[in-house]
């Protein structure tokens, strides 16, 4: 996931996009730099005109997906990762 990266091919900088947020330019930097939740990723989209799904864009993998699991974003880079998730999930009864 790459957020400061999709904001800079935006035309925009990390201050600019706080500011439209109505956040500091350190508050924002915090968050990206932790696992954002999916909330922080929607706003920042929002404030930069583009979709959640963007930040997570992979040039080296030819497969991507997101998975949402209990409030947390996991990006998944192959059939087997998604494969292993779906079967856990199985075994939880989910």
């Amino acid at each position: 996931m790459d957020i400061k990266k999709v904001i800079k091919e935006r035309g925009y900088t990390i201050e600019e996009v706080a500011k439209k947020m109505g956040i500091s330019r350190v508050t924002l930097s915090q968050n990206m730099s932790r696992n954002p939740t999916i909330g922080t990723l929607e706003r920042i989209a929002n404030a930069i005109g583009c979709k959640v799904v963007d930040f997570f864009q992979d040039e080296q993998s030819p497969f991507s997906a997101i998975v949402k699991y209990n409030g947390e974003l996991k990006e998944v880079t192959s059939v087997g990762e998604l494969e292993k998730i779906v079967s856990e999930l199985k075994k939880e009864g989910k």
